[in-house]
């Protein structure tokens, strides 16, 4: 499924990436047209800084005024030279925490100080840390990592926003971020090392834009098959998220700027069973209804 009225981020052949709209199942390349803003991402989100609704509607305009490119769909077809990159270019991505009951139960279970995941779930002060880099942000069928010195891996499948440099959420993407939980219940202060490392996060393949979509009424999927066959699947919806997504970018935002905007992941609802664990070679889809499906496949880094 491709979200109608979305942004992506491609690649055709050994080209620079370029900026594209999706619009009536039409793909049309917004970098080719010129103007600044629509150079890559950043200029997007600086641009719809503290102006969204002036920004989608000049983006409807541009589906009128511009040929498509393609059909929508050429995007998912891997027989062509046109590919899905991750859509982000210069923007920090940063992750909530314990904002599903699951997650708090998983990590009360996991960790050696339980307490502290309660605690934070019933807080005014949202759990915060910063997750990923560019360079270590992977996007659509590119490979995600599991640590070497690991040995308790998996996927957390989570809502991403996408948030201008004023702080404004003006889209939704896929995300997966990676994590270690054998590191993390060893210690919370080893937090860091297990969600930070090359790979670990993914996101994409596109940016539904905030407009005339509800993000908490949407139901998220994760699979994980090894060897051709399904060995986990689990399932819950956006509307279970225990925090309002506004307070989560407020907290981020106190005393902090992104001038390039930021990429915000949301927590996780499915939690895989304690005696799971990820192997090289697994593959990993995780869909969230109105937003598409992010597949990738798991590689080891070597310590």
């Amino acid at each position: 499924m491709i979200p109608d009225f979305s942004l992506c981020r491609f690649r055709v052949g050994g080209a620079p990436p370029h900026l594209g709209l999706i619009s009536g199942e039409k793909l049309y390349d917004l970098t080719a047209s010129g103007r600044h803003q629509y150079t890559d991402m950043s200029a997007w989100l600086e641009t719809a800084a503290g102006s969204a609704e002036e920004a989608f509607s000049t983006l409807e305009q541009m589906a009128d005024e511009l040929q498509a490119l393609a059909a929508a769909d050429s995007l998912l077809q891997g027989d062509t030279e046109m590919r899905l990159l991750a859509p982000l270019d210069e923007q920090e991505v940063w992750a909530c925490g314990v904002t599903y009951e699951m997650s708090r139960e998983a990590r009360m279970r996991e960790s050696g100080e339980p307490t502290i995941y309660g605690r934070v779930y019933d807080a005014a002060r949202p759990e915060i840390f910063f997750k990923s880099t560019p360079h270590r942000v992977v996007g659509p069928d590119e490979p995600v990592a599991i640590r070497g010195d690991s040995g308790w891996d998996v996927p957390e499948a989570e809502m991403v926003l996408v948030v201008t440099p004023q702080m404004q959420i003006v889209g939704y993407t896929v995300g997966n971020d990676m994590s270690s939980r054998e590191i993390e219940g060893e210690n919370p202060l080893y937090l860091p090392q297990a969600k930070v490392y090359d790979r670990s996060c993914a996101l994409g393949p596109f940016v539904r834009l905030a407009k005339d979509f509800d993000p908490l009424d949407q139901a998220v999927v994760c699979v994980v098959k090894r060897d051709g066959e399904e060995i986990f699947r689990g399932e819950t919806r956006t509307s279970s998220i225990h925090r309002p997504l506004s307070d989560l970018v407020s907290y981020l935002g106190r005393c902090n700027s992104f001038p390039k905007g930021v990429f915000v992941m949301t927590g996780t609802g499915i939690v895989p069973p304690d005696s799971f664990s990820l192997q090289e070679d697994d593959i990993i889809e995780i869909t969230f209804e109105g937003l598409g499906t992010l597949r990738n496949p798991v590689i080891e880094l070597p310590v």
